[in-house]
């Protein structure tokens, strides 16, 4: 919706019309989810907004919700189809407007609608399943398929269709206005009080702080905290950059993290500790600046979703980011998230509206739990600097081969497999590093990144002659779903 500068809201599925009318809806999307219409508890909707007064259009589950609802009929485990399908289109009007007769699209689905409701026909079909769009011809759509993930190559042009239309959507939401509201509202929830900003050096965390900075001034002062857990040098680096913008404390906490995480080896319970740190941290922090009560966050709507944030009760958990699942329910700082509702390329735009350099803006990604998440199982220092380094080694040869910028993230990982290598002809029980590259928009969907044989081949054999005790390096070719981007 953004991408077609349409201003939206995630709402909860029991809104009801009245408050969507209220605040000036002009249509509704039913979005997919891992729930059955049968299990007893399943998201439900209030039947009124179904009743064709706005637009709506149901995805997968939100398909399968508006048929049960309606009068149609919903088959529980039915024909299965998970990934890519060809749909045969048989209405090219409305939201099927300019595109062919037959396209490819991502299904991962297990119920079916086997019947449309009374009033609806029809408009697409797969080999597998017979019904995987339908409409009522006016206002009211649906698809089985997931027109909103990069794997289905025309779903933006579905949606759009959507969007102007149907709803009559007029596309005037851009990053300025995004801006102008976001620095209203910071002001309006700060009011004259100070705030403390969790600053990584990550593109998110740097247009929080910006857009705060901007709305409250020097009543702001951000926080670098050196975990121990970061890439070769980045703590150098984050310094330097940001010292000179923001008003910037450094915090070196890495003896501290280290120990709380020694012998941990369950991902879910390192980001918890991990996020509890940077709290206990912050909070220090804030008392030693002296009457803080605000603690900033560059926290994005992935991982919002991913987390099963505390506002939602029926999203299906991920994983737990440490800025959001993993907080602690005990906390002496309110939490502001200006991003929150943001994707990452959304996130970027904003940046860039805000005058933040392109170095900054184009970053790769880091994960708030750093190499933590990238040495699986337990770790230790010795770990953590042969992963810092094969990082390193490899984005250096990425940078050098100029496709840093072609791929969205690229990072190693250090996996607990060890494997039989011979090395100056003695045999050798080492390490396996795993490489992962990926392409991606929006970061809930993604595609491993197809690198030339000659640059991994450069990359594998700097990290097992310069890293001590690797002996081997793999590349990880899982796309998202059904793997993650990150491995823990």
């Amino acid at each position: 919706m953004r991408e077609s500068r349409v201003y939206c809201e995630i709402v909860p599925h029991d809104i009801g019309v009245d408050e969507l009318r209220a605040r000036g809806f002009v249509g509704a999307i039913l979005s997919g989810g891992p729930a059955s219409v049968y299990e007893p508890g399943a998201p439900g909707v209030d039947e009124k907004i179904l009743d064709g007064s706005i637009p709506v259009l149901g995805i997968c589950y939100g398909m399968q919700l508006m048929a049960r609802v309606l009068g149609g009929d919903v088959v529980a485990e039915g024909k299965r189809e998970y990934g890519p399908a060809t749909i045969a289109i048989a209405d090219h009007g409305g939201v099927f407007e300019g595109l062919g007769t037959a396209e490819r699209v991502w299904m991962s689905h297990g119920d079916t609608v086997r019947r449309p409701p009374l009033g609806f026909t029809t408009i697409a079909r797969s080999e597998t399943v017979p019904v995987s769009a339908m409409t009522d011809g006016r206002t009211r759509y649906a698809v089985q398929f997931h027109p909103e993930v990069v794997h289905t190559p025309r779903g933006a042009e579905i949606l759009r269709n959507f969007l102007y239309r149907v709803c009559g959507c007029t596309g005037d939401w851009t990053p300025a206005a995004f801006v102008e509201e976001a620095v209203r509202e910071i002001r309006e929830t700060v009011g004259d009080r100070r705030a403390i900003c969790a600053l990584s050096g990550g593109v998110d965390s740097a247009v929080a702080a910006t857009l705060v900075a901007r709305a409250i001034g020097d009543r702001l002062t951000c926080v670098f905290v050196d975990t121990g857990l970061l890439r070769a040098n980045e703590a150098q680096e984050v310094v330097a950059t940001f010292g000179p913008r923001l008003r910037l404390i450094h915090l070196d906490a890495a003896d501290r993290f280290l120990a709380r995480l020694a012998g941990v080896d369950e991902p879910e319970r390192k980001r918890a500790i991990i996020g509890e740190e940077f709290v206990r941290c912050f909070e220090e922090q804030a008392a030693r600046v002296g009457d803080v009560q605000l603690l900033v966050q560059g926290t994005i709507y992935p991982d919002v979703i991913e987390s099963r944030s505390r506002d939602s009760k029926t999203a299906a958990r991920i994983k737990t980011h440490h800025n959001v699942g993993g907080l602690p329910e005990v906390m002496s700082l309110e939490v502001v998230e200006p991003l929150r509702r943001l994707f990452k390329d959304e996130v970027r735009r904003v940046g860039a509206e805000l005058g933040i350099p392109e170095d900054i803006l184009w970053r790769h990604p880091f994960p708030g739990p750093g190499l933590a998440v990238r040495v699986v199982g337990p770790i230790d220092r010795e770990k953590l600097d042969a992963l810092r380094r094969a990082d390193a080694i490899f984005l250096e040869e990425l940078r050098a081969a100029d496709l840093y910028r072609t791929v969205a993230q690229a990072f190693a990982v250090l996996t607990p497999v060890r494997s039989v290598g011979v090395q100056g002809d003695y045999r050798t029980y080492g390490a396996l590093v795993a490489l992962r590259a990926v392409s991606t928009e929006d970061f809930m969907t993604a595609d491993w990144a197809r690198l030339p044989y000659d640059l991994l081949e450069r990359v594998s054999a700097r990290i097992v002659n310069e890293v001590p005790g690797v002996n081997r390096v793999v590349y990880d070719v899982s796309s998202k779903p059904p793997a993650t981007i990150e491995w823990e």
